[in-house]
């Protein structure tokens, strides 16, 4: 069955006043809320499109997009299951594929180009594939605490620890997942504004699998998309500019195997951004656009 989330559950989200806009994609409809840009004909118009990971949705992005807005069009879409957009309530209906079809009919359907993608978590593990295998879609990738995992990447026991809470605790508290990946403190309404998407336990099939469908093994279901995403990556020869917090305990130690392996990464500042833990875009929103913004000047 497809539900979705009832429009007053998010009247009160503190700092996001983007009306949202719906592309369906299949039976279910993709959210997303857009800012910026140049007229219809401008070709050349920059596109920054931002892709949050898991458990979040685009308010996540609320601190980078006036910024980002200033240099270019700005599309910040939810995830299938995730923010405003429809979502299944079996947890079966998810995979690895489906969110990859989803996000590529997305992409598709308002037919984006010249595109800085700024990915962060699973906006990275469905965005760089997509940006992989429709390069000329895309001018430039900014990868933030993300990775490529192909199941042949050791996970930690913290990691798994993580992934089998989510999936089965009794009562799961998105709003403090979020605050517990941030770096700074959040406010109350911010906090409630993570729980919007939520009403209930209807609602959270995709947050509960998420982290369970991360490849373990080279013959899990989105493995094989991952290891041409790895391969294809090594060949990468447009921009790329790797931003990873350095206080993110999930995601840092694969911030130099990533910059090393994508050939242009290492053409970029060598940034971390400290003061900044898995939610990067919570703890230092503004610093990063700025960085994105010089990234795209230069290049």
């Amino acid at each position: 069955m497809v539900v979705t989330v009832p429009e007053e559950r998010f009247e009160d989200v503190p700092n996001f006043d983007y009306e949202p806009q719906y592309v369906d994609v299949g039976e279910l409809r993709m959210a997303y809320v857009e800012t910026g840009g140049g007229t219809d004909d401008d070709d050349a118009d920059e596109t920054f499109l931002c892709l949050h990971g898991e458990p979040t949705w685009s308010f996540l992005y609320r601190k980078m997009m006036p910024t980002l807005a200033e240099r270019g069009r700005v599309v910040v879409p939810d995830l299938i299951g995730c923010g405003r957009s429809d979502r299944y309530e079996d947890r079966d209906e998810y995979s690895v594929e489906m969110h990859y079809d989803a996000l590529k009919t997305f992409v598709e359907e308002l037919d984006l180009t010249n595109i800085t993608l700024v990915c962060q978590d699973w906006g990275g593990v469905l965005g760089l594939p997509l940006a992989i295998h429709e390069p000329e879609r895309f001018a430039r990738i900014v990868p933030m605490n993300t990775g490529v995992p192909d199941g042949t990447q050791e996970m930690s026991d913290r990691w798994h620890e993580f992934s089998e809470m989510i999936a089965t605790a009794e009562d799961l508290d998105i709003g403090r997942l979020v605050r517990n990946g941030c770096y700074r403190d959040l406010s109350e309404e911010e906090v409630d504004a993570y729980r919007a998407p939520f009403p209930d336990e209807r609602y959270m099939a995709a947050a509960r699998t998420f982290p369970g469908l991360v490849p373990t093994s080279p013959d899990d279901p989105g493995a094989d998309l991952m290891s041409e995403t790895q391969d294809l990556l090594g060949e990468w020869e447009k921009p790329a500019f790797v931003l990873f917090g350095r206080e993110d305990p999930i995601t840092s130690h694969d911030r130099d195997p990533l910059r090393h392996h994508i050939p242009t990464a290492t053409e970029q500042p060598d940034i971390w951004i400290d003061d900044a833990a898995h939610f990067l875009q919570e703890d230092a929103g503004e610093e990063i656009a700025e960085h994105i913004v010089e990234f795209v000047d230069r290049t």
